[in-house]
């Protein structure tokens, strides 16, 4: 049986405790290894076996197969004062593959970046949109992901996008009105052009990655992205959610309140987006007329935003919320007022383990969050 639709390729999670069976063990075990090597840094084969629970025949005989594709390399015995031979210690080898991500996510400028296999970023590249839309918006994405790959200086694993709009579990763009893009099948178009493995999603959705795959992993996590328009992406048990039709966490056309609100950029009254989009909150700071006016605006987007989550924070049981976007608008005032509205709106029970934080470098999280989809399609490690 296959996986549902809403399971793409890099997001079929890996329990990372449990042995499955034996027509998917080697492959399931394979990532097992990759991934609990690269969480830990340097692992002896006998460290990797009681990570894992996995036999020591199983682990040596993975290990080989490892080392002999160059992904893993033995990089010396341990030094420590055990008794009998001294282990060997292994450890992932960065520069055995690089991974590119792809961020279309600015109408500005499409970046991409070439990471490590521990996400380090090697370089960066960025090219400029100006009025391109349709498929010359398409192509330019590919220039742009083209040279990245040609900037690498190892086996490229793969192409990583993060894309805006409703994009489904095959790479389709079904609908990202700013570039007119409508039914385009972005995946396939940018592995026909490149020639290797292209893994593409919603920019949001491209982003929690970044915090699943690159930072010690999470549970359960809504990561909200907040720039030209407002998304989140959604992981449970640490297995991404896109929804039936691709389009959990599109929260930013949401009403939040019963007092109508600004014109929001779609023609209806009270969005989210309205209030809390970076486009539409610099425009009323720049309006307000002095520094606690421009306090209140803060606090007032962040009202409405815990206003927007709470409900879903209730739904799903949520202990974990973090913002990406600009740190001038959305730390301080604007995190704080979020933080009250929910707690204010929800039981004290349901909040008392609730993290509702704001997470570094969002310049880079959708090309990071890019990347994370390779690794987790490619080598199911995430």
């Amino acid at each position: 049986m296959g996986f549902p639709p809403s399971h793409p390729a890099w997001g079929r999670g890996l329990n990372r405790s449990v042995k499955v069976l034996p027509q998917h063990a080697r492959d399931h075990n394979r990532a097992l290894v990759l991934t609990t090597l690269a969480a830990n840094g340097v692992l002896s084969r006998a460290d990797i076996a009681r990570e894992t629970g996995l036999t020591r025949v199983t682990v040596s005989d993975l290990v080989a197969e490892l080392i002999e594709v160059g992904l893993i390399a033995e990089i010396g015995q341990r030094t420590d004062s055990r008794p009998g031979k001294p282990a060997t210690l292994l450890q992932v080898d960065p520069n055995a593959r690089h991974v590119v991500g792809v961020d279309l996510s600015d109408l500005r400028e499409f970046r991409a970046g070439v990471f490590d296999l521990k996400g380090n970023l090697l370089s960066e590249h960025a090219l400029a949109t100006g009025s391109e839309r349709g498929t010359a918006a398409a192509d330019l994405a590919a220039e742009v992901a083209a040279r990245a790959v040609a900037a690498a200086s190892a086996p490229v694993l793969g192409v990583g996008v993060g894309a805006p709009g409703i994009v489904d579990v095959e790479g389709v763009v079904l609908t990202a009105p700013n570039f007119a893009w409508r039914n385009l099948d972005l995946q396939a178009h940018l592995a026909g052009v490149l020639a290797i493995p292209v893994h593409v999603a919603n920019d949001a959705n491209a982003a929690v990655m970044a915090e699943n795959g690159f930072s010690g992993g999470h549970d359960d996590l809504l990561l909200i992205t907040i720039g030209t328009g407002v998304g989140a992406g959604l992981l449970l048990d640490g297995a991404p959610r896109l929804g039936r039709r691709y389009s959990a966490g599109e929260i930013g056309h949401v009403v939040v309140g019963t007092d109508e609100g600004p014109l929001c950029a779609c023609g209806k009254i009270g969005f989210l987006e309205a209030w809390l989009a970076e486009p539409n909150l610099r425009g009323a700071l720049a309006a307000a007329p002095s520094e606690s006016a421009r306090e209140e605006v803060l606090a007032e987007a962040g009202r409405r935003l815990g206003i927007a989550i709470a409900p879903v924070i209730g739904a799903l049981n949520l202990t974990e919320i973090a913002l990406s976007g600009p740190e001038d608008l959305l730390g301080g005032a604007l995190l704080d007022a979020a933080n009250e509205a929910v707690r204010h709106r929800m039981l004290g029970d349901a909040t008392r383990h609730l993290v509702l934080r704001y997470t570094p470098s969002p310049a880079e999280v959708v090309l990071r969050g890019a990347a994370a989809l390779v690794m987790a399609a490619e080598l199911g490690v995430g």
